[in-house]
């Protein structure tokens, strides 16, 4: 596609599909949590299973480095293929497996493959806009994004009463080869200016400017901590509702209400960015977050670590969406300067902040027992440092080599 031709609401559509096909392999599992246990060895209740959670995090973030120069030397279309077709191949071993060890391995070979839709979906919106252009542009991508986080676990629930988990993941398999074709249409975004060899010397060298960018690391460490917060909701919510609350028949329906009230704060973001900029957006929408969860966490407390599920349900819904506001405008932000390497700056990014994140979550969720009161704590801390390193972020020095905004389409 000549990107004269490419409109907003086509970038907008078709990067939110890709991520899309990203929070697939998160949301479809967490229905499918009890059925999957003693199919691959595990006990009922095993809190063990959020581990295919975690390690297709891991994945993730182990291929955006991989990913980045890739990308930036031989371009975002090409690239995206290649991840497809890994994401295929992980789904469809994750769909076979009979044992938990080679289901996990399965899940990292599907998270590695989801890297390329990870990463690739921020650097192609980073080759077409930057600045708070950039960060309006992601918070539309992410509302129409969060239709997938609605429709996923309702989908699972659905195949779960028909057929088997593993037909869950066989899903997986129609994004690949949806987005692979979707690609040749969608076209190439990445100047041929900004092409880069693919050899150690320049990698390294985009990544020391990356390194040696303090406001961009300061964002990122923002998120970090943000995206650990947030990932708690992702990975252990399904075990709270079931071994908490006696509430798993509740579980999708109620995460797709969660997910419908995030597409309502993306968009409500996009003309908050437009009129306050980025950083005090992202400011607010993190203290909020931690005012919301520290509630929460004196209620749990208060309660011996299981308070009234919906206050609960409620108060975590509110708190998590918050911090998801966060991803759009700190990644903006951290990128604004590095649009000349923008594939390699969003893997050194995405490899720090999702590799963290991850084990900052994996941290809490796997202390998560009878109580919710882990959950509470660790919101509360990780999004008090989050807030921290904003205030830094905000006060670090205007970097001096940033891009103009760029506006295809």
């Amino acid at each position: 596609m000549d990107p004269r031709e490419r409109r907003q609401w086509q970038v907008v559509l078709f990067l939110a599909f890709i991520g899309m096909s990203n929070a697939y392999g998160i949301d479809s599992s967490l229905p499918a949590f009890d059925e999957m246990r003693p199919d691959v060895g595990l006990p009922p209740g095993s809190n063990r299973i959020t581990l295919a959670i975690t390690v297709y995090f891991l994945g993730i973030a182990v291929g955006q480095p991989l990913y980045g120069p890739v990308a930036d030397r031989f371009g975002r279309a090409p690239t995206l293929r290649v991840a497809m077709f890994i994401y295929a191949i992980g789904a469809a071993g994750s769909m076979l497996a009979t044992g938990f060890g080679f289901l996990l391995a399965c899940r990292t070979v599907w998270g590695f493959g989801a890297a390329g839709a990870s990463l690739l979906h921020f650097t192609m919106a980073r080759d077409l806009y930057s600045g708070d252009r950039m960060a309006r542009v992601m918070s539309l991508i992410s509302a129409v994004f969060l239709i997938g986080p609605v429709i996923g676990p309702l989908v699972a629930e659905a195949i779960l009463r028909a057929a088997s988990w593993r037909w869950v993941y066989a899903v997986g398999l129609l994004f690949s080869v949806a987005i692979t074709a979707m690609s040749f249409r969608f076209g190439e975004t990445l100047d041929p200016a900004h092409r880069r060899p693919l050899r150690l010397g320049p990698t390294i060298a985009a990544a020391r400017r990356v390194f040696g960018c303090r406001r961009s690391m300061l964002y990122i460490a923002a998120l970090t901590f943000a995206d650990g917060a947030f990932l708690l909701f992702l990975t252990s919510t399904q075990q709270v509702f079931d071994i908490v609350y006696g509430r798993a028949h509740q579980f999708a329906v109620l995460f797709a209400a969660t997910a419908i009230v995030g597409g309502i704060a993306f968009l409500l973001l996009n003309p908050a960015i437009g009129r306050w900029g980025s950083h005090p957006v992202g400011l607010a929408a993190v203290g909020s977050a931690l005012i919301v969860n520290t509630v929460l966490l004196i209620l749990t407390m208060a309660s011996n670590g299981v308070p009234n599920f919906w206050i609960w349900f409620i108060l975590m819904m509110l708190g998590s969406t918050l911090l998801s506001l966060l991803t759009p405008v700190a990644l903006s932000c951290a990128l604004e300067p590095l649009g000349d390497v923008a594939g390699t700056a969003t893997g050194v990014l995405g490899l720090g902040f999702i590799t963290c994140g991850s084990l900052l979550s994996a941290f809490v969720s796997m202390r998560i027992g009878e109580t919710t009161t882990p959950w509470a704590i660790g919101a509360v801390g990780y999004g008090s440092i989050s807030l921290a390193f904003l205030f830094m972020a905000g006060r670090a020095p205007d970097p001096i080599d940033a891009e103009p905004t760029m506006a295809h389409g």
